[in-house]
């Protein structure tokens, strides 16, 4: 049996994971936090940025896509911002080396999914870091709200369904 950590130990763990995510932002101008399997039949995966936040921009995240798919996505767009590029609600974003086009749309529970970002940023629930939800179309062009869009809803739940 295993015993639970103390609050200290606990304590010191995520101080040592913001020590580690600060180490990536310098490095890589942003962290991705991918939370779940790389099979998607078992459980909605997600990910997110981290350090777009300290740059004055929401952070992204992104629902459904295997860990190297998401950190793709997420490292080219978070590279347009770190780049000046100012994402609005509604912007749909193309790509030359994805197929897919994605639609930026406001989160409104990020305190419910953004662990690590709220932990490095010190940020408590009621005043969570800000994000942006990338939803993607499916092979057809479709995006979540149009008529026959092919992907089951729990892999892309819309803004607000998902909770981590």
């Amino acid at each position: 049996m295993t015993q639970r950590p103390t609050p200290e130990e606990v304590a010191e763990w995520l101080v040592e994971e913001n020590r580690r995510t600060a180490q990536i932002i310098r490095r890589h101008g942003v962290f991705i936090q991918y939370v779940g399997s790389d099979d998607v039949r078992r459980s909605t995966a997600f990910a997110y940025t981290v350090g777009l936040f300290g740059l004055g921009h929401p952070e992204l995240l992104v629902l459904g896509l295997s860990s190297s798919t998401a950190g793709s996505l997420l490292n080219t767009v978070a590279e347009r911002v770190r780049a000046g590029a100012d994402l609005s609600p509604g912007q749909v974003l193309e790509f030359e080396e994805w197929t897919h086009r994605v639609a930026v749309e406001v989160l409104p529970n990020p305190a419910q999914i953004l662990f690590a970002a709220n932990s490095y940023y010190q940020r408590p629930d009621e005043a969570s870091v800000p994000a942006y939800q990338l939803s993607y179309d499916d092979r057809d062009g479709r995006f979540p709200w149009d008529a026959g869009y092919d992907v089951p809803a729990w892999i892309q739940p819309r803004p607000g369904e998902f909770r981590a």
